[in-house]
């Protein structure tokens, strides 16, 4: 749901009555993942997906039906052997979807608006909601903000409530997306339940050292995939607004010294295309013993060996050089900075999910991965 936060919270604005259907859980060669969402109002109009056309069609009519009859349902979508173009994923995977009516008047819609706020200005915000357990707690919700305040609750013992909103604030601070089981013993919830957890956490961090042209077509790729994106550069005279409008911010300052001063988490993608030793080995130090998601420098095969050895004399260990990505990107036989830079973000995307960088006609790996991130993480 919260994907859709902007929309969503137009419509609360508005005073618009509809339902959302969520992604709770994926099995197989499933199209979208867990958070994905849809959502319909009154008058008809659809926002989102949650499966890339394969059952949105049964998933609208639920839609209407839970505004209708004002409850919550969970259902299951999967290949029918039967009938191969039947309801269902034709692609062989399962998803079940869980929607939930938001009422005038619903309660719910109380706990929504804020969080959905928070999320649409990029806010950390969890959403926590029953997707099993006795049917009056089906969709039942309680968010959780960055600050520690709660809001909603899941309607049983207030134990309950604080063990559902300790499991959101642990999946928040982790800055992912799914489900959580609460055991009988320790929800006061007989049978227990799951909840599903979704996370909003600002976009993750690219950082593009050098200000040259495969910067500025990387910065336009980094944006497209919703990465927030920093060019830097010690040159002012190339540093400039004007040469990289796509990027949100444009730094001067010595690379290294930038770094250090702007942190990293383990979400960052760091791309270092200075390619010159003065810029790259102090920069290189510095990020290979920082946390980041991916740590890349373009270069020449004899550029790297050169780069290794300078780091090496600098004290950078084997186990520090192996997290190094180069020459950085995937063999594409990219020649323009267009297609490098779909080379960079393509092997970025593998790395992250668990790809091979191999095509798929003729092999036998799975389409979607189970490796890498799994969950949705506010992006990417």
């Amino acid at each position: 749901m919260l994907d859709l936060a902007g929309e969503l919270h137009r419509w609360i604005e508005e005073g618009r009555e509809f339902a959302v259907a969520t992604v709770v859980a994926v099995g197989g060669s499933a199209p979208r993942g867990v958070g994905a969402a849809l959502a319909v109002d009154r008058e008809g109009t659809v926002i989102g997906s949650v499966s890339g056309g394969c059952v949105e069609g049964a998933v609208y009519d639920l839609c209407g039906a839970a505004l209708r009859t004002g409850q919550s349902v969970l259902e299951r979508f999967g290949y029918s052997d039967d009938d191969a173009f039947a309801v269902g994923l034709t692609c062989g995977g399962t998803i079940e979807v869980l929607i939930t009516p938001v009422a005038a008047q619903a309660p719910v819609r109380t706990v929504l608006a804020p969080v959905l706020s928070a999320a649409a200005r990029s806010e950390p915000a969890a959403l926590a909601r029953v997707v099993r357990g006795p049917a009056e707690l089906l969709g039942r919700v309680l968010s959780v903000r960055s600050d520690g305040r709660t809001e909603g609750g899941l309607g049983g013992h207030p134990d309950l409530d604080r063990t559902a909103a300790a499991e959101a604030r642990a999946m928040l601070e982790a800055g992912r997306t799914g489900t959580v089981d609460l055991s009988a013993d320790g929800s006061h919830c007989p049978g227990g339940l799951t909840l599903l957890v979704e996370s909003n956490v600002p976009p993750p961090r690219m950082i593009v050292f050098g200000a040259v042209d495969f910067a500025a077509a990387l910065a336009r790729a980094g944006k497209f995939l919703g990465y927030h994106v920093t060019v830097c550069d010690a040159r002012p005279v190339f540093a400039t607004r004007d040469r990289f409008p796509d990027a949100d911010e444009v730094v001067v300052d010595w690379p290294h010294r930038y770094l250090r001063r702007t942190g990293t988490d383990a979400r960052t993608v760091l791309c270092v295309l200075t390619h010159d030793a003065k810029f790259d080995v102090p920069l290189l130090k510095a990020a290979l013993r920082m946390p980041a998601a991916f740590v890349g420098a373009m270069g020449s095969r004899r550029t790297h060996e050169d780069r290794n050895r300078r780091l090496r004399a600098e004290g950078v260990t084997e186990r520090e050089l192996a997290r190094l990505r180069s020459p950085i990107g995937l063999d594409l036989g990219a020649r323009t900075p267009e297609e490098t830079a779909l080379s960079i973000v393509a092997e970025i995307v593998a790395t992250r999910r668990g790809g091979t960088g191999v095509p798929l006609t003729g092999s036998s790996t799975p389409i979607h991965h189970e490796a890498g991130e799994g969950q949705r993480q506010a992006v990417a």
